[in-house]
């Protein structure tokens, strides 16, 4: 098998990106109402020109911070393609293909497939239990896995049989959220976004013991204040709306980078579930 130029390697969420995986919305509408947020807009119909014309804008300012940017081709069949995140997630230097729940959503695996294919990318393709990037965390050794509709418990045995170097900590979430990158989202070692209505007691304190907790609000969480993208040195891609988080964030010495991307939040998911992170450095 040829090597590809594209090189893989992600150890934590906000280490200085290099190269990562998008795909336009250019077929994007509410299908089947998956999560909460599709609810409050199902009676909308999703603008897909603006979500396009949205992602075009998120895309020049990841090329102006000098990443590499690949894209995988929209297909009509796959509304919900865009979010690149949920389909495939880099630990260490290993990409792994996830086992999609929902059956809107399957299929998806193959367009990806085919793109790794021929850049030469090899992958490990999950089978068994399901398991979503959108619920996979990472900081150095250690991997937080939200146990959600999309993530099984049994997906824990699953990882731990392909990284046996890592300690893998399941969160369980409330199922009216959909992923744990919705509710929980590192930008630092030691600091971290949470929105705690969304997790027990024991999963608060367990990651309040592990990281300072920037705590969202719920008008900032119902626009996915908690899923912002880190390009590394203290750079965070967030939605201009989220006022609160993004001054919480400013405060604390972050350059934040508001992008709009209200049209593609419709359908439930930010700026972490469109991004499919290949290569971060550090």
């Amino acid at each position: 098998m040829s090597h590809s130029k594209i090189k893989i390697g992600c150890s934590s969420e906000y280490a200085p990106l290099k190269s990562v995986l998008l795909c336009p919305p250019q077929y994007m509408k509410i299908e089947d109402i998956i999560n909460e947020t599709q609810k409050e807009f199902q009676d909308e119909e999703l603008d897909a020109v603006k979500a396009v014309k949205q992602h075009s804008e998120f895309l020049r300012v990841l090329r102006e911070n000098g990443i590499e940017t690949h894209l995988l081709e929209p297909v009509e069949q796959f509304p919900e393609q865009v979010f690149t995140r949920d389909i495939g997630f880099t630990l260490g230097n290993t990409l792994f293909i996830a086992n999609m729940e929902m059956d809107i959503r399957q299929g998806e695996e193959r367009i990806l497939k085919e793109w790794l294919d021929k850049e030469g990318i090899q992958y490990v393709d999950l089978k068994g239990s399901g398991i979503e990037g959108g619920d996979v965390l990472i900081n150095g050794n250690t991997v937080y896995v939200g146990i959600s509709e999309r993530t099984s418990e049994d997906s824990i045995t699953m990882l731990e049989n392909h990284l046996p170097d890592y300690e893998i900590i399941p969160v369980p979430i409330k199922k009216e959220y959909l992923h744990l990158d919705c509710i929980f989202n590192m930008i630092s070692e030691n600091e971290a976004l949470l929105f705690p209505e969304a997790l027990k007691q024991e999963e608060i304190d367990l990651l309040s013991s592990r990281f300072s907790i920037i705590e969202v609000k719920e008008e900032d969480q119902f626009r996915l204040g908690v899923n912002v993208f880190s390009l590394g040195n203290k750079k965070i891609i967030a939605l201009p709306h989220n006022n609160h988080t993004n001054d919480q964030l400013r405060k604390l010495g972050y350059k934040v980078i508001e992008v709009d991307l209200s049209e593609i939040i419709k359908s439930g998911g930010a700026f972490r579930c469109c991004t499919l992170p290949l290569l971060r450095e550090g």
